[in-house]
């Protein structure tokens, strides 16, 4: 089945047709699939936890052994008692019901011990594997890379839902294809003893029932549920959006626009799983024929034993019982082929993640070509602050917001940006603080830890009022008192009263105004003293008193300051003032003579197509 095509959904708008790259990941059960679950399960079975994961994993298959030696047991006991009911011999039949409950008591709890065991292993891969994808989402902030990643869908329900899927299904998988390789070896000894027949008959059939299962049910199959993991992500993502954006989508009174988006999604879901469930439904016809046969087929090749008294009855029971063991083991592909076809889609999300967010899944070759090929922003240590020749690009794409810009930020001065909106105004903050490095020059920086971002709406972290004010800390050497003084600096005098105290747990999103929450952020940054703020628009919700008191507080404190904003009346707390005039072009001006009008010359300006005014790119400090 081929990849599913541009489908107008249920809003009327066209689906994203799937890339070459999707397509590839709907690979068969092939030697790319293996590879891919290599690469991800590989370091736990050779990292540190490497003696306790191949120590549990031997366990395991003691006692799979102990267990397939009792069912040989069980099995042979069965023949036993039909024999003995055939004949009519009371003591051989009440021998083997004896046999047969005392290799049940032992059978019993090793059954239950083996996948108490096997969930163990499980859960303690689960845990390992999800630090390590955590460790790589958090670091170098790649969770906000992948989040403008095209190529990555619901990085989250991924390490959530994947990495629980693929922990449990690998053990599982692994455990039961061990089991079969004894079971074989098993039962085909009991069988071999019987018919020789019937063994070669076993081998062409299961043989027949495997090539059929890969080649005729093994694409679509992976295909379909590969994109039914992806679908399902959308649609859950769409409801916890709706979730997240209550009160904005109440206010506009958008329902009707959220339901006509969430049924476009779940509309893909539907149809995909549709196709799914044709597909499976032949798949289940096949593996109930090929299973079911199997209850008819020995008995058909040993009845003319036993009719002509060859062989009693219960050896022919036996056979049967071997028969059907040793084929569930040499069909074990054919029987549990949805869940691995689910499995290997699985897989292929792991992949994909991981060598975005752990740097040695990916080739020294391929990483270095990569990094030749397209030059980006350096970030250089310094003492200060400083932009050489910066040219600005969005991610993937060749718009130029700024154009090589130079300037020089010294400790205590105070840059305020302004121009049009989508000049690059906050593009050029997030080049400064790192996240984007799309385009050419250098960033001199302190310690990024020296720096504090204030963003127009604060980010606002589930837990106590204390740890509002502590973040991104999780702990100070300031006491309460101070923690109060600095919420009534801010004024908020009565805030922690109001709330229950500082260690009261609310939904401080609904609690707290966006005036509020923004001056909040502000008690954040007295709080942690740092050396540079960013504060892009971080006023916007405050009335001009409050705007004034909180810009005052922290030119006293001698923070050097870069600002987003538009009210003349912030003028007076900067030095400087950078006027972003799009297509690349900029001006930087004194901030005491500037006019938001423009009028004014600038001390220096850049662009594409101008000159500098001023060689040498120094801002002078503050007089």
């Amino acid at each position: 089945m081929n990849t599913p095509s541009s489908a107008p959904s249920a809003t009327g708008t066209t689906e994203v047709p799937a890339s070459s790259n999707d397509k590839r990941r709907a690979a068969a059960l092939s030697l790319t699939a293996w590879k891919q679950f290599v690469n991800v399960a590989k370091p736990y079975w050779l990292g540190e936890e490497k003696r306790s994961a191949w120590a549990l994993l031997l366990l395991l298959i003691v006692l799979m052994l102990v267990e397939t030696k009792l069912a040989v047991m069980l099995n042979n006991q069965a023949g036993e008692m039909t024999s003995a009911l055939a004949g009519r011999n009371s003591d051989r039949f009440w021998n083997s019901v004896r046999a047969c409950l005392f290799v049940l008591a032992f059978a019993v709890p090793v059954y239950a011990f083996y996948y108490y065991m096997r969930d163990r292993f499980a859960n303690g891969w689960r845990r390992w594997l999800t630090g390590r994808f955590l460790d790589g989402y958090l670091t170098g902030r790649k969770y906000y890379a992948l989040g403008s990643n095209s190529e990555i869908d619901n990085p989250d329900q991924r390490i959530s839902e994947d990495i629980n899927t693929f922990t449990g299904r690998s053990i599982h998988f692994l455990l039961i294809f061990i089991g079969s390789i004894m079971q074989l070896v098993a039962f085909s000894a009991v069988l071999w003893s019987i018919s020789k027949v019937l063994v070669g008959v076993l081998a062409v059939y299961a043989l027949v029932g495997t090539v059929v299962a890969l080649y005729v049910f093994g694409n679509p199959l992976i295909q379909l549920n590969f994109w039914q993991l992806r679908r399902e992500a959308d649609f859950r993502f769409s409801l916890m959006r709706l979730r997240e954006n209550a009160e904005s989508i109440a206010f506009y009174r958008g329902e009707a626009q959220e339901r006509a988006h969430i049924d476009g999604k779940f509309d893909s879901v539907i149809k995909n799983f549709a196709q799914l469930i044709r597909k499976q439904c032949s798949l289940n016809l096949f593996q109930r024929t090929f299973s079911q046969l199997t209850l008819v087929l020995p008995f058909v090749i040993l009845a003319q034993g036993v009719l002509s008294g060859e062989l009693e009855v219960g050896r022919a029971v036996q056979a049967a019982g071997a028969f059907t063991a040793v084929l569930t083991a040499v069909g074990v592909i054919v029987d549990n082929f949805e869940s691995l076809s689910r499995f290997v889609a699985g897989i292929d999300r792991l992949q994909a993640l991981s060598r975005l967010m752990l740097p040695e899944t990916e080739p020294e070759a391929t990483s270095a070509a990569a990094d030749a090929a397209q030059p980006c922003i350096r970030m250089q240590p310094s003492s200060h602050l400083a932009l050489e020749s910066l040219t600005l690009h969005p991610p993937r794409s060749e718009r130029v917001l700024i154009k090589e810009l130079s300037l020089i930020l010294k400790p205590g001065d105070a840059l305020l940006i302004t121009g049009e909106s989508g000049c690059g105004k906050s593009s050029l903050l997030r080049a400064i603080a790192g996240l984007w490095n799309t385009g050419s020059g250098t960033i001199h920086h302190p310690p990024l830890e020296s720096f504090f971002f204030l963003p127009q709406q604060p980010y606002l972290q589930a837990g106590t009022l204390r740890s509002q004010l502590l973040y991104p800390s999780g702990q100070s050497a300031l006491d309460d008192a101070q923690l109060l003084a600095i919420l009534e600096q801010v004024h908020l005098p009565r805030l922690a009263e109001r709330v229950g105290g500082l260690d009261a747990v609310q939904d401080w999103e609904k609690v707290l105004s966006v005036g509020e929450q923004q001056r909040l952020a502000f008690a954040r940054v007295l709080v942690h003293a740092p050396s540079i703020v960013i504060l892009d628009e971080a006023t916007s919700a405050l009335d001009s008193a409050n705007e004034a008191s909180l810009y005052a507080r922290l030119r006293e404190s001698g923070t050097t300051l870069i600002s987003i904003a538009h009210r003349p009346a912030v003028l007076r707390h900067h030095t400087h003032v950078l006027r972003l005039l799009g297509e690349g072009a900029w001006e930087v001006h004194e901030a005491s003579s500037y006019q938001f009008d423009g009028t004014v010359t600038p001390l220096r300006t850049g662009a594409a197509n101008l000159q500098l005014v001023q060689a040498a790119p120094v801002m002078a400090a503050a007089g």
